[in-house]
Parts: C-alpha cells; sequence; structure tokens
C-alpha cells in the first residue's frame, strides 16, 4: 500500500509541476540568464564563480570593467592575484574567487583551448565550481539539460510542495527536481524560477494574493 501511495504521490506531484512549468512559461516567455556573459562561456564561468553569496546585479556592474581589465581567458589566467582580487573585491569572498578564476582560466586556456567543456566531469574538476554552475554552463552555453539549484530554485520548489519546505540541500532538490520536470523544460524554468522568485515570490515577502500560481502552491494554498 505504501508504495502505491507514495507513487501517487510522485504523479501528483509531477503533474502539478508540468503545469508550474507551463504557467511560468507563459508568465515569462522569454527569460533567460540574468547574467550578461555576451555569449563568451568562459565569463558565464567566471560570473557563475562570483555570484556566490553575491547579487547577479553586481555582478554585472563588476564584470563590466572586469573584462575590459581582463578580456580573455589567457588574460586572466596571467593576471596579478592582488590586482584580481581588488577587481572582485566586491562580490564578497574575493581573495577565494580570485584564486579560482585564475586557476580555472589557465586549465581552459592549458587544457581545452580557451573553451568551456561540456561534460560534468570536467566541470567539476575546475577550480571553484560545482554541480550549480556547472549545471548553468551545461544548460546555457550546450542546451544539456540539468537544474541550477541556486536559491531561488531551492526556495520556490519548497513552497510549491514538491520537498519540505525549508530544505536547504542543493543536491537533493536537483535530485528531485529532475524527476519532477521534463529535461527540455529544466534549464529555462530555472531562469524563469529567478524571475518569479524576483518579481513575486520573494524570500522575506511572497505576494501570495493574486499570484498565479497559487492554485498550484502548497505554501499559497495553505495560507
Amino acid at each position: 500500500m505504501k508504495s502505491v501511495e507514495n507513487n501517487a504521490a510522485f504523479l501528483e506531484k509531477k503533474t502539478r509541476m508540468a503545469a508550474i512549468v507551463q504557467r511560468l512559461k507563459d508568465l515569462y516567455p522569454d527569460s533567460t540568464c540574468s547574467l550578461r556573459y555576451e555569449g563568451e562561456g568562459w565569463k558565464l564561468l567566471v560570473m557563475g564563480r562570483l555570484s556566490a553569496q553575491c547579487t547577479d546585479e553586481r555582478v554585472n556592474r563588476v564584470c563590466e570593467s572586469l573584462f575590459t581589465q581582463y578580456p580573455t581567458p589567457r588574460a586572466m589566467a596571467d593576471a596579478d592575484i592582488g590586482e584580481l582580487e581588488e577587481a572582485v573585491k566586491s562580490c564578497g569572498l574575493y581573495r577565494t574567487k580570485a584564486r579560482n578564476l585564475k586557476d580555472a582560466c589557465a586549465i581552459l586556456c592549458d587544457r581545452y583551448g580557451g573553451r568551456v567543456p561540456e561534460d560534468m566531469d570536467s566541470l567539476l574538476a575546475l577550480p571553484g565550481v560545482g554541480r550549480k554552475i556547472a549545471n548553468l554552463l551545461l544548460g546555457d552555453l550546450y542546451g544539456i539539460p540539468g537544474i541550477v539549484a541556486d536559491t531561488h530554485c531551492i526556495r520556490l520548489g519548497g513552497r510549491f510542495g514538491m520537498y519540505e519546505e525549508g530544505m536547504k540541500v542543493p543536491e537533493k532538490v536537483e535530485k528531485i527536481l529532475c524527476r519532477l520536470v521534463e529535461p527540455a523544460e529544466q534549464t529555462d524554468l530555472c531562469h524563469r524560477l529567478v524571475d518569479f522568485g524576483r518579481d513575486r515570490c520573494t524570500a522575506q515577502s511572497p505576494r501570495c494574493e493574486g499570484c498565479p500560481l497559487r492554485d498550484l502552491c502548497d505554501h499559497g494554498k495553505n495560507l
């Protein structure tokens, strides 16, 4: 009986998640990555690393001058570490981030001809790259499905009721949502969740009244 109940619960979530995906697609048909990387993969890697515990808005501002100072991965690989630290200081954790960026760019140049590799294992071997950044790179650069379990995705998935609200483990969220969301929808869904999380379902004050997803959301229905 328990397995039947569990299967029914999974199917209900999968069906509801498909409706959420479609509704977000209707709300944000042109949603894209909020990091302005100008179509250059190495820049998205850099910006993804800088975005840890930092807003995308700040990363975009910092990188306007950063990519003028270091216009190629080789330039960043050869950077003076002190100067690179100063350039990314306002993004926080700047010493670790600067070292990661310098080392990762060196690997891109020496092993991959300056091109971001397109497989998970190679990406995870780059300094400072975890599954969140790797899935972002694979999805946006190469169209390879994956869930980018950032703060918006984690928070909203819990509020929708796809797992317990308050879960904070990105790897668990990624695994759950990968089962619930069709592969072809995963990359764009994550971008739409960022937009929805900023526009309406904010961390501190979600605007549930009149929310276009309220009937599909456990948090909204239970208020």
